[in-house]
């Protein structure tokens, strides 16, 4: 079968790179701005024919997609990040909560992209959501010789659920809370978790302090 090249691969790929780059730049501005972008807008903008742009992007979507900000930072930790799981925790759902409410129009967009997606696409990610569940598995690491792997990953993936756009989306459009107000609640309910998760470690150690097994 045979493969197809992307259009900016042959040819002239440098200036190709340039004018690919040059609408990603459009479109993300665009969007951090709330309006909403057609593959027309980002042309115009960027001084190209119509049909220029769309051998770069065939669609709205392909266009957003690749205008969504990539956070590319392993860890959202600081270098002399504490070794208590607690406050690595708080500190990395603090920055995590702001960048979505940095990014909110951003992370509004591909949220909607990503209920429309096909199960092809939702499979890619395009929430980028592994990058979050990295940055809190890396805030509870020193948990992984209290807990199970099993237990660790629901506790990181509950955190997720109640930090993200999504939880960010219902507090400000559903519950009517002010963006400092959600942004309160979803570190509390982090926090919240956390503790859950060391009553329960509790709650399974016998007297002399050793873990009981998992019935």
């Amino acid at each position: 079968m045979e493969q197809l090249v992307p259009y900016e691969a042959t040819g002239r790929t440098r200036q190709k790179a340039r004018t690919r780059s040059a609408l990603i730049a459009v479109a993300r501005d665009l969007v951090a701005q709330g309006i909403p972008i057609t593959i027309d807008d980002a042309a115009a903008a960027t001084g190209i024919s119509r049909t220029t742009a769309y051998r770069y992007f065939p669609s709205q979507r392909a266009l957003l997609l690749a205008a969504h900000p990539e956070i590319r930072a392993m860890s959202l930790l600081p270098p002399d990040a504490p070794d208590d799981p607690g406050a690595r925790l708080d500190l990395v759902v603090e920055a995590f909560t702001s960048l979505v409410a940095d990014t909110e129009p951003q992370q509004r967009t591909m949220l909607r992209l990503s209920l429309q997606a096909g199960p092809s696409e939702q499979t890619a990610g395009v929430l980028r959501q592994g990058r979050a569940i990295g940055w809190i598995d890396d805030a509870l690491s020193p948990l992984r010789s209290r807990l199970s792997a099993k237990e660790l990953r629901r506790l990181v993936l509950a955190i997720r659920s109640a930090t993200g756009i999504e939880a960010r989306v219902w507090l400000t459009d559903v519950a009517g809370l002010s963006s400092d107000d959600a942004m309160e609640i979803m570190r509390w309910s982090a926090r919240a978790m956390y503790s859950s998760a060391l009553s329960d470690i509790t709650r399974q150690q016998d007297p002399r302090g050793h873990k009981r097994p998992p019935r």
